[in-house]
């Protein structure tokens, strides 16, 4: 006897949907060309290979019986998952991946993230979007290990190789920041090291998988509180539990609203550039996915609202 692997096959699921269709074993025997001897035996053949009944035979109508039922749901989805995968394969071969990840600083604007994505979507492309969450080195290592295809937020220094392209996407102005009842809110400008090391600072963890990665502002034999993003660094340091500088685009609403008050140290502000970068081997066309989203990244107006449109907290 044959398996139910072997039985259900999409002609064997595409016959179940004509004889829901239809109504009836003749009915859908006429609409398939078979004669009807021929469509009941291949139903039987189902049947023995599940052994259950898909239709009740106490009808005079084609009735499904719960199990039927069951099999015609299924195999309707199977049928729409196979056309799924023959379109996805065919416009993959077209220019399209399969998959593109990117790799996003925890620095780039969420919102506006999720906005290129409404956009690239509404174009139906067969490429799947995944998107990493990464800080500081661990946002391009990601590209450059190959687990990502494009890096969004990362520093252009010695970014730029043979296999990896890099553009500048702007510059962020970095503040010194505490929160209003934090001690360091009423210190001396500009504050010294000296005083700084003496309080808790707050930064984010590098998610480089290899070596020690970058920190920034740190003092030797300090306290450090270290959380996984920049929006729970300002999380934090709204909160008084610690100070350190945060990018002024992020921590403006609270600045301007008086729950962060920034202090002048002797160190100074900060200002750093940001770039996107791409895996882009020699010779080899871009895939039209990644292409799509060069394209997008070459607006001012995007570039901007990736480092500055950020919600509040």
């Amino acid at each position: 006897m044959q398996s139910a692997r072997d039985l259900l096959t999409p002609d064997a699921l595409s016959m179940l949907q004509t004889i829901a269709a239809t109504g009836s074993f003749a009915a859908a025997a006429r609409e398939l060309g078979l004669v009807p001897s021929t469509l009941t035996y291949r139903v039987r053949q189902i049947e023995d290979a599940l052994d259950v009944l898909l239709y009740d035979r106490s009808s005079r109508q084609a009735k499904l019986t719960p199990a039927g039922a069951e099999l015609l749901r299924e195999g309707t989805r199977l049928l729409q998952e196979i056309d799924a995968v023959a379109n996805r394969v065919k416009r993959v071969a077209t220019g399209w991946e399969s998959q593109l990840t990117l790799a996003v600083d925890t620095i780039i604007s969420k919102a506006t993230i999720m906005e290129l994505c409404d956009a690239f979507f509404s174009q139906k492309p067969p490429t799947r979007i995944r998107i990493r969450e990464e800080t500081l080195s661990g946002t391009l290592e990601a590209l450059t290990s190959g687990q990502a295809d494009m890096a969004i937020g990362v520093t252009p220094d010695g970014s730029h190789t043979a296999t990896i392209q890099t553009k500048v996407l702007g510059q962020v102005q970095f503040v010194y920041a505490v929160a209003p009842h934090h001690p360091l809110a009423a210190a001396e400008e500009p504050i010294s090291d000296e005083v700084l090391q003496q309080y808790r600072a707050v930064a984010v963890a590098d998610s480089v998988q290899r070596g020690s990665g970058l920190t920034f502002g740190l003092l030797t034999g300090q306290d450090v509180f270290t959380v996984p993003t920049m929006a729970a660094k300002i999380d934090a340091q709204l909160r008084g539990l610690g100070g350190g500088n945060v990018p002024q685009c992020m921590a403006s609403p609270y600045i301007d609203s008086g729950r962060l008050v920034v202090k002048k140290t002797v160190r100074g502000q900060r200002q750093v550039d940001i770039a996107y970068a791409w895996r882009a081997g020699k010779g080899q066309a871009l895939g039209r996915a990644l292409q799509w989203w060069l394209d997008q990244l070459e607006s001012p107006a995007t570039r901007n609202a990736l480092l500055h449109h950020h919600r509040s907290l």
